[in-house]
C-alpha cells in the first residue's frame, strides 16, 4: 500500500508540473528554477516526516530490519543527499548534451520531464535487483563498492568535452527504428517527413539523456546501498533527488563553469561510499551510526564548492588581468 500511495503521489506532482505549471514550452528562467528547486527540496523533506511515521509505528509491514523512525529519517535524507550530490556530475554531462545537440532552451524543460519518467521505471528496476542482490548475499557490498572506486577513478580521469553524441548507443539504437532527421526543431519528436515517420532532434536528445541516467543509476544506487538495505527508503530517496534534477539544472546551468571543480568533491564521495561498503565489517560504527557519513559527505559537497568558487573567480581574476 505504501509503494502505491507513493506513486500515486509521484503521478500527480508530475502530472500538475506538466499539466498546469509547465503547460509551454518556454524558457525556464533563474527565478523559477530557484523557486522550484526549493519547492522539490521542501517536499522531499517533508515526505523524510512520513518515512519517520512509517518506520516509527512499523505500518504497512516495510520495516524488514528493525529500523526505528529517527535511524530511517537519518538513512532517507543521507541517500537524498547521495543521490542529489552524485546528479550535480549528471547535470554536467545534461548541459553538455543540450549543447551538443544545440536543443533551444524553450524545450529543455520537457526533454528533461519525460526523461525522469523513465528513470523512474528504469530506477525502480534496478533497485528492486539490488535490494535482492544485497539481501541474498553479504559479498554483495564488497561488489557494489568496487563499482563505486572503480567509477569514482573512472571519473577522475574521463574528459566529456569531446564526446561525439551521434555515436552514442542510444542514438545507434534509435537510428535502427526511425531514421533521424537532425534539422528538424518544432518541439516534436517524432515528424513526417516525405510520408515516412522521423525521429527529430529532440526524440534522440531525449533517449541521450535517459541513456546517460541509466549509466549515473549505475553509481547512485549501489551507493544508497551502503546506508540503507530499505528498498522503500532507497527508492523514495533516489526519486526525490531525481525530481528535482530538471529545476536544478536550469538553476545551475548557466553557472556550470563556476562549479567544475565540484567534479574532485563528488570523487571523494564516491570513494568514500565505495570504501565504506568495501569495510563495512571494519567500520561497523560508520553503517550504524548513519549521520557520521552524512556529515562527511555534505562536507565534502561543501568544500567543494567553495573550493571551486575560490578558484574559479582567480582564474577570471587572472585572466582579466592578462
Amino acid at each position: 500500500m505504501a509503494w502505491v500511495i507513493f506513486f500515486i503521489i509521484i503521478a500527480i506532482l508530475l502530472a500538475l508540473d506538466l499539466g498546469v505549471f509547465h503547460k509551454s514550452d518556454e524558457p525556464v528562467s533563474m527565478k523559477d528554477s530557484l523557486k522550484w528547486t526549493a519547492i522539490w527540496i521542501g517536499i522531499a523533506l517533508v515526505f523524510g516526516g512520513a518515512i519517520y511515521w512509517i518506520y516509527e509505528y512499523d505500518l504497512f509491514g516495510l520495516d524488514k530490519h528493525g529500523l526505528t523512525g529517527k535511524k530511517a529519517l537519518v538513512e532517507y535524507y543521507t541517500g537524498y543527499v547521495i543521490e542529489e550530490s552524485l546528479s550535480l556530475d549528471n547535470i554536467f554531462v545534461i548541459a553538455m548534451i543540450f549543447k551538443y545537440f544545440k536543443i533551444p532552451p524553450m524545450y529543455q524543460h520537457r526533454i528533461l520531464f519525460w526523461g525522469i519518467i523513465g528513470a523512474v521505471f528504469f530506477r525502480l528496476i534496478m533497485i528492486v535487483l539490488g535490494a535482492a542482490f544485497v539481501e541474498k548475499f553479504d559479498w554483495a557490498m564488497y561488489v557494489f563498492g568496487g563499482i563505486l572506486v572503480l567509477s569514482a577513478l573512472k571519473m577522475l580521469k574521463k574528459e566529456d568535452d569531446n564526446e561525439d553524441f551521434k555515436k552514442s548507443l542510444g542514438v545507434r539504437l534509435l537510428s535502427k527504428v526511425y531514421r533521424i532527421d537532425w534539422t528538424i526543431m518544432n518541439g516534436k519528436y517524432i515528424d513526417v517527413v516525405n510520408g515516412k515517420k522521423v525521429a527529430t532532434s529532440l526524440f534522440a536528445t531525449l533517449i541521450v539523456v535517459e541513456f546517460s541516467d541509466i549509466l549515473f543509476a549505475i553509481d547512485s544506487i549501489p551507493a544508497i546501498f551502503s546506508v540503507t538495505k530499505e528498498p522503500f527508503i532507497v527508492f523514495t530517496s533516489n526519486i526525490f533527488a531525481i525530481l528535482g534534477l530538471r529545476n536544478l539544472y536550469f538553476f545551475l546551468s548557466n553557472m556550470i563553469d563556476k562549479f567544475k571543480y565540484v567534479k574532485f568533491a563528488l570523487i571523494a564521495v564516491l570513494l568514500f561510499v565505495g570504501l565504506k561498503m568495501i569495510f563495512h565489517h571494519q567500520l561497523p560504527i560508520l553503517s550504524e551510526q548513519t549521520w557520521i557519513s552524512l556529515v562527511i559527505i555534505l562536507g565534502l559537497l561543501t568544500l567543494g564548492v567553495i573550493a571551486s568558487l575560490i578558484i574559479t573567480e582567480k582564474e577570471e581574476h587572472d585572466a582579466h588581468e592578462i
